[in-house]
């Protein structure tokens, strides 16, 4: 994949092999308070890839993630959803498009005083008509895709850091999304489980064809689940250029995206 700069993504044709756009950012600057964190941010997210958002500390990532889900509008540019301007059309739609989008937290967002099957029926309880059988069938179901099948009546603290992962995940994935997003994954998980939750990302992108959206400093799952990647520079507050990370790590013209894929060891 060739390497795509900044000045040029805003004019990039349609994806090389065909696929469309899950998600597009053109010429996005979201930041609070009338301060922009990120500017001019033009990129393409292509439906079922493993879309990987990095950059060092304070550059923005969790941000863009926001703006990517509709909680965060842009102080300019247009955010697209499977070809749907998220701020141009009326807060119900906006609303129902929102929730084609699946989300898992960092710290995995539990209620505590939930078992692991009310966690995951929750958004079946409160965006569907579905009967109690029902409900319990799918979260029981969900739990299963993410290797926790028989854990439905235990609770948050009765589990592991990377089972509580896990179960976030199923959560996430309980509205069936197009897309899922996920917020630095593997954060506080050992080496082993960090691993395991990154197959698990590949094998539901490519058992369910979903497009899942990563942000993560983390080099061994940038190269190991990534498909495609943008660069966040906090210095400059904009993006620095998209691609392949192992193409970038080896052939980016931007020194600093070199630096940060190897880790400084140049």
């Amino acid at each position: 994949m060739n390497v795509v700069n900044a000045s040029h993504s805003a004019n990039a044709g349609p994806a090389l092999d065909g696929r469309p756009a899950q998600m597009e950012l053109q010429g996005v600057s979201i930041g609070y308070g009338g301060r922009p964190v990120q500017q001019d941010l033009n990129f393409r997210i292509r439906r079922g890839d493993v879309f990987i958002v990095m950059g060092g500390s304070g550059c923005g990532k969790s941000t863009v993630m926001r703006c990517l889900t509709g909680l965060v509008e842009p102080m300019a540019g247009r955010v697209l959803v499977a070809g749907a301007s998220l701020w141009d059309v009326s807060a119900a739609e906006r609303a129902q498009i929102m929730r084609r989008n699946g989300v898992m937290y960092q710290s995995g967002a539990l209620w505590s005083s939930m078992t692991l099957r009310e966690n995951v029926a929750l958004p079946l309880e409160q965006y569907t008509d579905l009967g109690t059988a029902q409900v319990r069938a799918i979260a029981d179901y969900k739990l299963a895709l993410v290797g926790l099948a028989g854990f439905g009546d235990y609770y948050p603290s009765e589990i592991s850091g990377g089972m509580r992962k896990r179960v976030g995940v199923a959560r996430a994935m309980a509205l069936d999304p197009d897309t899922l997003l996920f917020d630095e994954p593997s954060a506080g998980l050992d080496p082993l489980s960090a691993r395991r939750l990154d197959d698990l990302i590949l094998q539901l992108r490519d058992s369910l064809g979903t497009t899942m959206v990563v942000v993560t400093h983390e080099l061994d799952s940038i190269f190991s689940i990534g498909d495609d990647a943008v660069f966040l520079d906090a210095a400059t507050g904009t993006m620095l250029t998209t691609g392949n990370p192992r193409h970038l790590r080896d052939a980016s013209e931007h020194r600093l995206v070199r630096e940060f894929l190897n880790r400084g060891n140049l």
